[in-house]
């Protein structure tokens, strides 16, 4: 397992993984099966992935300590990034085929829906962390800073959670919601435990 985890093909095939709910929307858009309401299941697929990256993204450390592997270090860049690429699409779906691109509307919306805001602030959020996931960022800033700026992904899972509760609870649908509040305590916990738990 630690031998392909270094193997120069893993990364690639992450890579294409991470592609595949990109590839499975476009072709389900091109082909007609996205349902009746193909905008809302566009758009409600991209937050979906954006959540369970994310979570990927979290489950590194955690795996990487309990496995004692910690050749998995590697990818948690590449999959924050992908977090942060899906929510990109997600807010280009919503802004492109809920709000027809109009800027002054937009701003309307988020403003007036607070779960809106909460996705959006997210977005905002999680920019940063995108902007500095390189190498030459670290150096810039420095490591301590770096590393200060890059736990804003524990508050940032927590109002992606929000989101989407707030989404789902239009509908009376939390079971989603639950088994994703589950995972993050679950991952946020572990990350608490190491912290406070006597070296």
């Amino acid at each position: 397992m630690r031998a392909w985890l270094l193997h120069p093909a893993a990364k690639p095939v992450v890579f294409v993984l991470c592609l595949l709910p990109l590839a499975w929307l476009i072709y389900g858009a091109a082909a007609d099966r996205l349902g009746a309401n193909p905008a809302e299941a566009l758009i409600r697929s991209t937050g979906d992935w954006t959540l369970r990256l994310l979570c990927l993204a979290l489950a590194v450390t955690p795996l990487r300590q309990l496995t004692r592997t910690p050749q998995l270090a590697r990818y948690r860049r590449m999959l924050g990034l992908f977090a942060f690429f899906y929510a990109c699409l997600h807010l280009l779906a919503y802004g492109w085929l809920d709000m027809g691109l109009d800027a002054a509307d937009i701003a309307r919306d988020i403003l007036k829906r607070p779960f809106i805001l909460v996705g959006f602030g997210t977005w905002l959020l999680l920019l940063p962390l995108a902007l500095t996931s390189f190498n030459r960022a670290v150096r810039w800033l420095g490591g301590r800073q770096w590393q200060a700026l890059h736990r804003l992904v524990y508050p940032i899972a927590g109002l992606a959670l929000l989101h989407f509760f707030w989404m789902r609870g239009g509908k009376n649908d939390f079971a989603e919601v639950g088994a994703y509040a589950a995972i993050i305590a679950l991952l946020l916990g572990w990350r608490a435990y190491r912290h406070l738990a006597p070296k």
